[in-house]
């Protein structure tokens, strides 16, 4: 039971230690710290900022290597529908030539078209 106590004590000492310590790395509490010690939080920052950096670098290279790979893909398809866009012209041009004599023939039918604007409730009108 004692050796349970003693451990926990200890783990205590090492907790509050690290608090200290992340309260330095923060900047806080360094009116205590003496110029070698504010040095070695220094290069521990600079180092944590090189490793940081690294990882940042990492994840946009592979976010980049990703985003080429969709473009590729992308290209692919584009390449893809345009060869299936102009093997089809002649049924695309049917279609379209079928719609334009449509529209013709019913614009013939009622070229008559009233483009009176009217203000109020709609009445009866006899033609």
């Amino acid at each position: 039971m004692q050796q349970l106590r003693q451990e926990s004590a200890n783990m205590a000492k090492k907790i509050e230690i690290i608090k200290i310590l992340q309260r330095k790395l923060l900047g806080q509490d360094l009116d205590s710290c003496s110029p070698e010690e504010l040095h070695d939080i220094g290069n521990q920052l600079e180092i944590s900022l090189s490793n940081i950096r690294a990882r940042k670098t990492q994840l946009f290279k592979e976010q980049i290597e990703q985003l080429q790979a969709k473009e590729r893909l992308l290209l692919m398809e584009n390449a893809r529908l345009t060869k299936q866009f102009e093997a089809q012209p002649l049924q695309q041009s049917t279609q379209s030539n079928q719609v334009v004599s449509y529209l013709s023939s019913s614009s013939k039918s009622s070229d008559i078209v009233e483009t009176d604007l009217y203000i109020g409730l709609p009445q009866m009108r006899c033609l």
